[in-house]
C-alpha cells in the first residue's frame, strides 16, 4: 500500500458517463479516493451510502470523494441512480490505478488463486500528497470515520 507523504501523479480514468477523468480537475482540493471491489454488493453499497449519507459535510470541509472499482461505467451510473450517490465513480477494468495504488491483491480461493480488491481510502491533499491512508476498511460508517479525520 502506498503511505502517507507520497505525492501522487495524475491520471484519468472513464467515469459513470463514459468522460474522461482526470484526478487534475480538483487540483487544489482534497481528494478523498477509495478503491472498492464492485457495485451493488452488500459491502460496496453501505460504503458507498456512507459517503452518501456525510457527503454535504465533507463538501463543507472543501473536500470531494472519488470511488474506484474494475466496474464498467455504465454499472457506475446504474449503481450511482440506485442509491442516488452525489460523487464522482471511476472505471479501472485494466486495473492500472487500483494496482497504482497498492489496492490489488490475491486471494485463495479453495485452492486457487484469484485477484482480490482491498477496500482502502486515500485522502490527498490539495498538492496530490497522501495525508492519510486507511487499509481493511469497514464499509459501515466508514464516510463518518472519513468526515472525523477531516474535522
Amino acid at each position: 500500500m502506498l503511505n502517507a507523504g507520497v505525492r501522487i501523479d495524475d491520471f484519468t480514468l472513464p467515469d459513470e458517463n463514459g468522460s474522461p477523468f482526470s484526478l487534475s480537475e480538483y487540483e487544489g482540493k482534497t481528494v478523498i479516493i477509495y478503491f472498492y471491489p464492485r457495485d451493488n454488493t452488500p459491502g460496496c453499497t453501505k460504503e458507498a451510502c456512507s459517503f452518501r449519507d456525510e457527503y454535504d459535510e465533507i463538501l463543507e470541509t472543501g473536500a470531494v470523494v472519488i470511488g474506484i472499482s474494475p466496474d464498467s461505467p455504465e454499472s457506475h451510473r446504474t449503481f450511482k441512480q440506485e442509491h442516488d450517490l452525489p460523487f464522482t465513480l471511476l472505471s479501472d477494468p485494466e486495473k492500472k490505478i487500483i494496482r497504482r495504488f497498492d489496492s490489488l491483491g490475491e486471494k485463495d480461493l479453495m485452492g486457487d488463486m484469484a485477484e482480490k480488491i482491498y477496500r482502502s481510502t486515500y485522502i490527498v491533499d490539495e498538492d496530490r500528497i497522501i495525508r492519510k491512508v486507511f487499509h481493511k476498511v469497514n464499509p459501515e460508517g466508514h464516510g463518518r470515520e472519513i468526515l472525523s479525520f477531516l474535522l
